[in-house]
Protein backbone atom coordinates (compact mmCIF):
# COMPACT_ATOMS: atom_id res chain seq x y z
CA UNK A 1 0.00 0.00 0.00
CA UNK A 2 0.84 3.63 -0.50
CA UNK A 3 -0.05 7.27 -0.09
CA UNK A 4 -0.30 8.94 -3.20
CA UNK A 5 1.67 11.65 -3.88
CA UNK A 6 -0.92 14.71 -3.94
CA UNK A 7 0.40 16.98 -6.79
CA UNK A 8 -0.25 15.13 -9.98
CA UNK A 9 -3.58 15.75 -11.11
CA UNK A 10 -3.70 19.14 -9.25
CA UNK A 11 -6.74 21.45 -10.56
CA UNK A 12 -6.92 25.42 -11.11
CA UNK A 13 -8.57 25.79 -7.93
CA UNK A 14 -6.98 23.36 -5.55
CA UNK A 15 -3.20 23.88 -4.45
CA UNK A 16 -1.83 20.13 -3.29
CA UNK A 17 -2.05 21.46 0.37
CA UNK A 18 -5.60 21.12 -0.60
CA UNK A 19 -5.29 17.97 -1.67
CA UNK A 20 -3.44 16.69 0.57
CA UNK A 21 -5.66 17.60 2.96
CA UNK A 22 -8.42 15.70 0.91
CA UNK A 23 -6.16 12.59 1.42
CA UNK A 24 -5.92 12.72 5.34
CA UNK A 25 -9.85 12.94 5.74
CA UNK A 26 -10.08 9.77 3.13
CA UNK A 27 -7.89 7.85 5.10
CA UNK A 28 -9.27 8.79 8.40
CA UNK A 29 -12.62 8.87 7.73
CA UNK A 30 -12.88 5.96 5.14
CA UNK A 31 -9.75 3.65 5.45
CA UNK A 32 -8.44 3.69 8.90
CA UNK A 33 -11.71 2.55 10.27
CA UNK A 34 -11.96 -0.72 8.10
CA UNK A 35 -10.63 -3.73 9.81
CA UNK A 36 -7.25 -4.60 10.26
CA UNK A 37 -7.34 -8.19 8.61
CA UNK A 38 -8.71 -6.67 5.04
CA UNK A 39 -6.02 -7.30 2.40
CA UNK A 40 -4.64 -4.64 0.43
CA UNK A 41 -3.22 -4.23 -2.70
CA UNK A 42 -0.80 -1.51 -5.16
CA UNK A 43 -1.82 0.17 -6.93
CA UNK A 44 1.54 1.38 -8.41
CA UNK A 45 4.71 -0.45 -8.23
CA UNK A 46 8.10 0.20 -5.88
CA UNK A 47 9.75 2.86 -8.05
CA UNK A 48 6.98 4.75 -9.03
CA UNK A 49 6.91 8.18 -9.15
CA UNK A 50 3.08 8.23 -8.11
CA UNK A 51 4.53 7.79 -4.16
CA UNK A 52 6.48 7.82 -1.45
CA UNK A 53 8.69 5.40 -0.04
CA UNK A 54 6.69 2.48 -1.43
CA UNK A 55 7.45 -1.16 -0.60
CA UNK A 56 8.13 -4.04 -3.24
CA UNK A 57 5.25 -5.91 -1.36
CA UNK A 58 2.71 -7.29 -3.89
CA UNK A 59 0.04 -7.68 -0.91
CA UNK A 60 -0.54 -6.65 2.91
CA UNK A 61 -3.16 -6.16 5.71
CA UNK A 62 -4.24 -3.03 6.86
CA UNK A 63 -3.40 -3.60 10.13
CA UNK A 64 0.20 -4.00 9.01
CA UNK A 65 0.00 -0.87 7.31
CA UNK A 66 -1.73 0.55 9.88
CA UNK A 67 1.86 0.02 11.77
CA UNK A 68 4.49 0.42 9.16
CA UNK A 69 2.64 3.20 6.62
CA UNK A 70 3.92 6.76 7.66
CA UNK A 71 0.84 8.33 6.17
CA UNK A 72 -1.57 6.12 9.01
CA UNK A 73 0.52 7.32 11.48
CA UNK A 74 -2.96 7.83 13.84
CA UNK A 75 -0.79 10.40 15.74
CA UNK A 76 -0.80 12.73 12.68
CA UNK A 77 -3.16 15.38 12.95
CA UNK A 78 -4.45 17.30 9.78
CA UNK A 79 -1.88 20.00 9.68
CA UNK A 80 1.52 17.49 10.05
CA UNK A 81 0.26 15.50 7.86
CA UNK A 82 -0.31 17.69 5.22
CA UNK A 83 3.46 18.87 5.70
CA UNK A 84 4.62 15.04 5.60
CA UNK A 85 3.13 14.29 2.66
CA UNK A 86 3.77 16.93 0.64
CA UNK A 87 7.49 17.45 2.22
CA UNK A 88 10.32 16.65 -0.30
CA UNK A 89 8.31 16.35 -3.69
CA UNK A 90 10.07 17.19 -6.85
CA UNK A 91 8.50 18.14 -9.54
CA UNK A 92 6.77 14.76 -11.59
CA UNK A 93 8.35 13.58 -14.42
CA UNK A 94 8.07 15.18 -17.40
CA UNK A 95 6.14 12.51 -19.29
CA UNK A 96 3.12 12.54 -16.47
CA UNK A 97 1.46 15.85 -18.22
CA UNK A 98 1.97 14.85 -21.80
CA UNK A 99 0.87 11.29 -21.35
CA UNK A 100 -2.49 13.03 -20.10
CA UNK A 101 -2.18 14.93 -23.52
CA UNK A 102 -2.00 11.63 -24.99
CA UNK A 103 -4.73 9.95 -23.10
CA UNK A 104 -7.24 13.18 -24.32
CA UNK A 105 -6.41 13.26 -27.93
CA UNK A 106 -5.53 10.33 -28.76
CA UNK A 107 -2.53 7.97 -30.07
CA UNK A 108 -1.40 5.80 -32.21
CA UNK A 109 -2.89 2.16 -32.08
CA UNK A 110 -0.36 -0.08 -29.73
CA UNK A 111 -0.45 -2.64 -33.47
CA UNK A 112 0.92 0.14 -35.46
CA UNK A 113 3.75 0.98 -32.59
CA UNK A 114 4.57 -2.90 -32.41
CA UNK A 115 4.46 -3.40 -35.78
CA UNK A 116 7.22 -0.34 -36.69
CA UNK A 117 9.37 -1.27 -34.39
CA UNK A 118 9.49 -4.64 -35.03
CA UNK A 119 11.47 -3.67 -37.64
CA UNK A 120 14.73 -5.77 -36.90
CA UNK A 121 17.51 -3.37 -38.65
CA UNK A 122 20.80 -4.34 -41.09
CA UNK A 123 24.26 -2.68 -39.19
CA UNK A 124 23.72 -0.86 -42.45
CA UNK A 125 20.37 -0.03 -42.16
CA UNK A 126 20.50 1.00 -38.16
CA UNK A 127 23.69 3.37 -38.95
CA UNK A 128 21.42 4.85 -41.44
CA UNK A 129 18.77 5.38 -39.02
CA UNK A 130 21.15 7.57 -36.84
CA UNK A 131 21.10 9.94 -39.08
CA UNK A 132 17.38 11.11 -38.44
CA UNK A 133 17.29 14.32 -36.44
CA UNK A 134 16.37 13.92 -32.34
CA UNK A 135 16.95 10.28 -33.16
CA UNK A 136 17.66 8.40 -29.97
CA UNK A 137 19.68 4.87 -29.33
CA UNK A 138 17.97 3.01 -26.36
CA UNK A 139 20.44 0.56 -25.01
CA UNK A 140 18.43 -2.12 -23.05
CA UNK A 141 21.41 -4.34 -21.92
CA UNK A 142 22.62 -5.40 -19.10
CA UNK A 143 24.64 -2.62 -17.59
CA UNK A 144 27.83 -5.05 -17.29
CA UNK A 145 27.53 -5.49 -21.20
CA UNK A 146 26.94 -1.90 -21.93
CA UNK A 147 30.24 -0.70 -20.03
CA UNK A 148 32.07 -3.23 -22.10
CA UNK A 149 30.87 -1.43 -25.30
CA UNK A 150 28.16 0.51 -26.70
CA UNK A 151 27.26 2.54 -30.20
CA UNK A 152 28.77 5.98 -29.43
CA UNK A 153 25.99 8.27 -28.36
CA UNK A 154 23.82 5.59 -26.58
CA UNK A 155 21.65 5.97 -23.72
CA UNK A 156 21.56 3.13 -21.22
CA UNK A 157 18.26 2.12 -19.60
CA UNK A 158 18.33 -1.37 -18.95
CA UNK A 159 15.44 -3.98 -19.16
CA UNK A 160 15.66 -5.69 -16.18
CA UNK A 161 15.85 -2.13 -13.97
CA UNK A 162 13.03 0.42 -13.56
CA UNK A 163 13.25 0.47 -16.99
CA UNK A 164 10.00 2.40 -18.26
CA UNK A 165 10.02 5.39 -15.41
CA UNK A 166 13.53 6.13 -16.94
CA UNK A 167 12.81 6.04 -19.84
CA UNK A 168 9.57 8.82 -19.49
CA UNK A 169 12.53 10.91 -17.07
CA UNK A 170 15.53 10.39 -19.42
CA UNK A 171 13.95 10.91 -22.92
CA UNK A 172 12.23 14.42 -22.94
CA UNK A 173 11.14 14.04 -26.37
CA UNK A 174 8.03 11.47 -26.50
CA UNK A 175 7.75 11.91 -29.90
CA UNK A 176 11.92 11.68 -30.73
CA UNK A 177 12.61 8.26 -33.06
CA UNK A 178 13.79 5.59 -31.24
CA UNK A 179 16.54 2.47 -32.31
CA UNK A 180 16.72 -0.26 -30.27
CA UNK A 181 19.78 -2.31 -28.71
CA UNK A 182 18.70 -5.12 -27.12
CA UNK A 183 19.24 -8.62 -25.74
CA UNK A 184 18.38 -10.93 -29.24
CA UNK A 185 14.58 -11.83 -28.35
CA UNK A 186 13.85 -9.17 -25.82
CA UNK A 187 13.12 -6.62 -28.32
CA UNK A 188 9.02 -6.72 -27.98
CA UNK A 189 9.15 -6.30 -24.27
CA UNK A 190 10.80 -3.22 -24.84
CA UNK A 191 8.82 -2.17 -27.72
CA UNK A 192 6.11 -2.60 -25.51
CA UNK A 193 7.36 -1.20 -22.07
CA UNK A 194 8.30 2.24 -23.74
CA UNK A 195 5.09 2.27 -25.15
CA UNK A 196 3.14 2.63 -22.21
CA UNK A 197 4.35 5.53 -21.34
CA UNK A 198 3.72 7.13 -24.51
CA UNK A 199 6.75 6.65 -26.53
CA UNK A 200 5.39 5.37 -29.65
CA UNK A 201 8.03 6.34 -32.38
CA UNK A 202 10.39 3.28 -32.34
CA UNK A 203 11.74 3.05 -35.46
CA UNK A 204 13.78 -0.73 -35.26
CA UNK A 205 15.85 -2.89 -33.94
CA UNK A 206 19.33 -3.79 -34.02
CA UNK A 207 18.75 -7.12 -35.52
CA UNK A 208 21.00 -9.65 -33.76
CA UNK A 209 22.21 -7.21 -30.57
CA UNK A 210 25.13 -5.55 -30.07
CA UNK A 211 27.55 -8.57 -31.49
CA UNK A 212 26.82 -7.65 -35.12
CA UNK A 213 27.43 -3.58 -34.60
CA UNK A 214 30.79 -5.00 -33.15
CA UNK A 215 31.23 -7.63 -35.53
CA UNK A 216 31.16 -5.39 -38.65
CA UNK A 217 34.14 -2.97 -36.77
CA UNK A 218 31.81 -0.49 -36.29
CA UNK A 219 32.95 2.37 -33.47
CA UNK A 220 32.30 1.47 -29.99
CA UNK A 221 32.76 3.03 -26.60
CA UNK A 222 33.35 1.67 -23.13
CA UNK A 223 32.85 2.89 -19.69
CA UNK A 224 35.78 2.22 -17.63
CA UNK A 225 34.55 0.46 -14.42
CA UNK A 226 36.53 0.57 -10.42
CA UNK A 227 35.73 -1.65 -7.69
CA UNK A 228 35.12 -1.04 -4.27
CA UNK A 229 38.41 -1.30 -3.02
CA UNK A 230 40.29 0.50 -5.58
CA UNK A 231 37.88 3.88 -4.89
CA UNK A 232 38.68 3.32 -1.34
CA UNK A 233 42.22 4.04 -1.92
CA UNK A 234 41.76 6.45 -4.61
CA UNK A 235 39.05 8.80 -2.38
CA UNK A 236 41.67 11.60 -1.05
CA UNK A 237 42.63 12.76 -4.15
CA UNK A 238 39.06 12.37 -6.43
CA UNK A 239 36.49 13.49 -3.75
CA UNK A 240 35.69 16.63 -5.55
CA UNK A 241 35.39 14.91 -8.60
CA UNK A 242 32.87 12.43 -7.24
CA UNK A 243 29.25 12.11 -8.44
CA UNK A 244 26.60 10.56 -6.40
CA UNK A 245 23.59 10.60 -8.92
CA UNK A 246 21.11 8.65 -6.22
CA UNK A 247 17.87 10.56 -5.49
CA UNK A 248 18.06 14.21 -2.98
CA UNK A 249 16.10 11.89 -0.53
CA UNK A 250 19.10 9.17 -0.83
CA UNK A 251 21.63 11.62 -0.58
CA UNK A 252 20.10 13.44 2.34
CA UNK A 253 19.64 10.13 4.29
CA UNK A 254 23.25 9.58 4.69
CA UNK A 255 26.58 10.07 1.80
CA UNK A 256 30.08 9.87 1.71
CA UNK A 257 31.16 13.01 3.22
CA UNK A 258 32.40 15.62 0.84
CA UNK A 259 30.71 14.31 -2.31
CA UNK A 260 28.39 16.36 -4.76
CA UNK A 261 24.43 14.96 -5.07
CA UNK A 262 24.48 14.76 -9.06
CA UNK A 263 20.72 13.02 -9.00
CA UNK A 264 20.27 11.13 -12.18
CA UNK A 265 16.21 12.22 -12.13
CA UNK A 266 17.57 16.13 -12.93
CA UNK A 267 20.45 15.54 -14.99
CA UNK A 268 18.96 16.77 -18.08
CA UNK A 269 19.06 20.11 -17.05
CA UNK A 270 22.00 20.19 -14.83
CA UNK A 271 24.58 18.47 -17.42
CA UNK A 272 25.75 21.62 -18.47
CA UNK A 273 27.59 21.89 -14.83
CA UNK A 274 29.92 19.84 -15.98
CA UNK A 275 33.09 20.30 -17.20
CA UNK A 276 34.17 18.55 -19.96
CA UNK A 277 37.91 18.26 -19.01
CA UNK A 278 37.44 16.91 -16.09
CA UNK A 279 37.61 13.04 -14.97
CA UNK A 280 34.38 12.35 -12.83
CA UNK A 281 33.75 9.42 -10.56
CA UNK A 282 29.94 8.24 -10.76
CA UNK A 283 28.09 6.00 -8.06
CA UNK A 284 24.71 5.41 -7.13
CA UNK A 285 23.11 2.96 -4.54
CA UNK A 286 24.00 -0.49 -6.70
CA UNK A 287 25.37 0.61 -9.95
CA UNK A 288 22.27 1.07 -12.65
CA UNK A 289 21.88 4.28 -12.37
CA UNK A 290 25.36 5.46 -12.95
CA UNK A 291 25.65 3.60 -15.88
CA UNK A 292 22.65 5.55 -17.31
CA UNK A 293 23.99 8.48 -15.78
CA UNK A 294 27.58 7.65 -17.60
CA UNK A 295 25.76 7.33 -20.71
CA UNK A 296 24.50 10.70 -20.69
CA UNK A 297 27.27 12.46 -19.46
CA UNK A 298 28.79 10.82 -22.84
CA UNK A 299 26.41 11.74 -25.02
CA UNK A 300 26.96 15.17 -23.85
CA UNK A 301 30.31 15.39 -24.74
CA UNK A 302 31.94 14.65 -20.89
CA UNK A 303 33.73 11.80 -22.00
CA UNK A 304 36.16 10.97 -19.31
CA UNK A 305 33.79 9.08 -16.56
CA UNK A 306 34.21 6.45 -14.84
CA UNK A 307 32.08 4.40 -13.21
CA UNK A 308 31.87 2.68 -9.14
CA UNK A 309 30.98 -0.90 -9.31
CA UNK A 310 28.34 -1.90 -6.72
CA UNK A 311 27.33 2.00 -5.66
CA UNK A 312 27.29 3.51 -2.41
CA UNK A 313 25.83 -0.63 -0.89
CA UNK A 314 29.11 -2.00 -1.95
CA UNK A 315 31.86 0.90 -0.70
CA UNK A 316 29.64 1.11 2.73
CA UNK A 317 30.24 -2.32 3.39
CA UNK A 318 33.73 -1.62 3.10
CA UNK A 319 33.19 0.62 6.31
CA UNK A 320 35.98 2.39 5.41
CA UNK A 321 34.76 6.13 4.04
CA UNK A 322 33.58 8.36 6.28
CA UNK A 323 29.76 8.96 5.48
CA UNK A 324 26.73 11.68 7.34
CA UNK A 325 24.57 10.15 9.87
CA UNK A 326 21.84 8.29 8.71
CA UNK A 327 18.13 9.70 8.86
CA UNK A 328 15.37 7.31 7.81
CA UNK A 329 14.06 9.02 4.64
CA UNK A 330 10.37 10.10 4.59
CA UNK A 331 10.32 10.36 0.62
CA UNK A 332 11.96 8.48 -1.61
CA UNK A 333 10.99 10.33 -4.36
Amino acid sequence: MFTRRPDLAVKTDLTREDLAGHLYESLHNKIMPLNDDLIVYPGHGQGSACGKNMSSETTDTLGNQKKTNYALDPTLDRETFITVVTDGLVPPPQYFPKNAVMNKHGYKSFDTVLETGMTGLSVEQFESEMKRDGVIILDTRHESKFTEGFIPNSIFIGIDGTFAPWVGVLIEDLNAPVLIVADPGREEEVITRISRVGYDNTVGFLEGGFEMWQNAHKPVERISNMDPSTFVSAYPSISSAILDVRKCSEYDSQHFTGVQNFPLDKILTSIGELDPKTSYYVHCAGGYRSVAAASIMKRAGVHEVVNILGGFDAIAELNTLETTQFHEPVSML
